[in-house]
């Protein structure tokens, strides 16, 4: 099992790059719509929990935590897991790829884009399942369409029917399903990324401005529906069965 955090470019990792990235990171617009879908599923799905106590979730592939501050401490006790090496794991991931948790012990798993890493997406998903408390929710975001980005390895990408089979069949019903940044803005994503190493560094500021800008307005003209089935990255949540 491997951790991810290549999404950024040039690569950050810190918790203020993902949340409020700068206007010249050529990342820009991707990073504001996940960070935006990260907080509909804590609005839709997890704030709910928190009514009736605090909760427990697990942040599976943490690396830094980068939405660790969406989270209230009085609402929610906010777990990394993560490799061995990693300092802000909380809970360590063998070498056997299993979690070091016993069976039924979260409310929530939260896994950002994470999945597209992994050697073993179906064992990743079964483990996110057995640590899961009995109705427990499943939140996780990967790429549909992206450029390869090893940290150190980059294996899958998924359609939205695949990503769906995948997580039910691995112990998950599918309660929800959403896409973000649709065909047409994430074929200038992918142009801009192309185009960007073969121009001096001292442009990549004013080209990623350009460019961000462009993809904030080309993505306005695809509809919700048409990203639920066709997107750049994906969310999905799945109660455990």
């Amino acid at each position: 099992m491997t951790e991810i955090r290549a999404e950024a470019m040039p690569d950050d990792p810190s918790e203020h790059y993902r949340i409020k990235p700068p206007l010249t990171n050529p990342r820009r617009y991707y990073l504001m719509k996940l960070r935006e879908l990260v907080q509909y599923a804590k609005a839709t799905f997890i704030d709910p929990l928190t009514k009736t106590g605090r909760i427990s979730l697990a942040d599976y592939g943490c690396g830094t935590k980068p939405y660790v501050s969406l989270f209230p401490a009085e609402q929610v006790k906010y777990i990394g897991i993560d490799l061995a090496w990693n300092p802000h794991a909380d809970v360590y991931i063998g070498s056997d790829s299993r979690i070091d948790m016993a069976d039924n012990q979260v409310d929530v798993v939260l896994s950002t884009q994470v999945l597209e890493h992994v050697e073993d997406p179906e064992g990743y998903l079964r483990e996110a399942c057995r640590i899961l408390k009995p109705g427990g929710l499943l939140l996780l975001t990967t790429h549909g369409y992206w450029m390869y980005h090893p940290d150190p390895t980059d294996y899958w990408r998924w359609t939205s029917a695949g990503l769906q089979k995948i997580v039910a069949r691995n112990g998950f019903e599918i309660v929800a399903f959403r896409g973000i940044i649709g065909r047409s803005a994430m074929g200038l994503q992918l142009f801009q990324d192309g185009f960007l190493f073969k121009i001096p560094r001292w442009l990549w500021p004013p080209f990623a401005l350009v460019m961000q800008a462009s993809i904030s307005l080309f993505d306005r003209t695809t509809s919700q529906e048409t990203k639920d089935k066709d997107a750049c990255t994906y969310l999905v949540v799945g109660r455990k069965r």
